[in-house]
C-alpha cells in the first residue's frame, strides 16, 4: 500500500476524539471526496492542528494518504473559519445536517464534484445570515440526484407540459399538471405556489439564486413536502436531522 503526501482543499465538518490526545476529523474535498483524517496531538494544549480542524474550517491541508482508509493530517495553510456558525446553535445545526446529508450520499474518496460547490455555497449563505431553512431546502432538493432519485421537475411526467399549475407525485417521481389532477391519486395536494418553490430551488443554478423571500406558511409547507419525499424515497435516519427538528420545537 503506497502512501503519499498530498495537498487537498476542503472543509472540515465532523470531528471526534480518537485516542488520548488525537482526533478523527472528516474533510470534504471536491476532487478526492470525503476523507477521514487522524489528527495527532490535536487535543494537547496549544495544538496548532486543533485550531485548524474546528468544524466548518476551510483551507488547504497536507495529508499523508494511500487513497483509502484513514489518512494523516501533517500540516495546513490558509485555513479560515466561518465565525457566524460558532456563535449560533441554530445555524450550526443547519450546517451540520447539510454536511451529514452530503456525507451519506457518497463513499469515502469518491469525488463529489458539484456537490462540493453546493456545500460551500450553503456554508457561505448560512454564515452570512441568509435564511438557513431555505438554504437547507435548496440543498435537500438538489441532493436527490446524488441519492439516485432525482424527480422530474421541468415538465409534467404524464404529458410533458412545462407551464401551468402543477402538483407533485412521489409515486410518479415528479410534477403533474392540472390536466391530470382528477386521475392522479398519488399527488401531494400542494398549493401551486408550493410546487413552484420546489421547482425553482431544485432547478435554478446556485449562482443564479438571488434574494430568498418566502413567507413562513409556504416555507413550512415545502419543508413538510421535502421531508415526505425523503421519507418515502430514501431510507435515511440522520441524528443531525432529528436534532434540527427538535430545535424547531422551541
Amino acid at each position: 500500500m503506497v502512501r503519499e503526501l498530498k495537498e487537498v482543499q476542503g472543509i472540515i465538518f465532523k470531528r471526534q476524539k480518537y485516542k488520548e490526545a488525537d482526533l478523527l476529523a472528516k474533510i470534504m474535498t471536491k476532487q478526492d471526496g470525503i476523507i477521514t483524517l487522524i489528527v495527532k496531538g490535536a487535543l494537547r494544549p496549544k495544538s496548532r492542528l486543533s485550531a485548524a480542524t474546528l468544524n466548518f474550517s476551510t483551507g488547504t491541508y497536507i495529508i499523508y494518504t494511500s487513497g483509502h482508509g484513514l489518512s494523516n493530517l501533517r500540516t495546513y495553510k490558509e485555513v479560515k473559519q466561518f465565525d457566524g456558525l460558532y456563535h449560533d446553535l441554530t445555524k450550526n445545526a443547519y450546517a451540520s445536517f447539510i454536511f451529514d446529508l452530503i456525507d451519506h450520499a457518497f463513499v469515502e474518496y469518491q469525488p463529489i464534484g458539484k456537490y462540493y460547490n453546493l456545500a460551500l455555497f450553503a456554508l457561505n449563505k448560512i454564515d452570512k445570515g441568509v435564511d438557513s431553512e431555505m438554504i437547507t431546502q435548496i440543498v435537500q432538493m438538489k441532493m436527490l440526484s446524488a441519492y439516485g432519485v432525482e424527480p422530474e421537475l421541468r415538465h409534467c411526467v404524464i404529458c410533458g407540459k412545462e407551464k401551468g399549475v402543477f402538483d407533485y407525485s412521489i409515486k410518479l417521481g415528479g410534477i403533474v399538471c392540472s390536466d391530470h389532477f382528477g386521475v392522479v391519486n398519488s399527488r401531494m395536494h400542494l398549493k401551486p405556489k408550493e410546487t413552484a418553490v420546489l421547482r425553482t430551488i431544485a432547478l435554478l443554478p446556485i449562482d443564479r439564486l438571488g434574494t430568498i423571500s418566502i413567507n413562513e406558511e409556504t416555507k413550512k409547507a415545502t419543508r413538510k413536502a421535502i421531508d415526505r419525499i425523503y421519507r418515502e424515497t430514501i431510507d435515511l435516519n440522520l441524528k443531525t436531522k432529528k436534532f434540527l427538528d427538535e430545535l424547531k420545537l422551541f
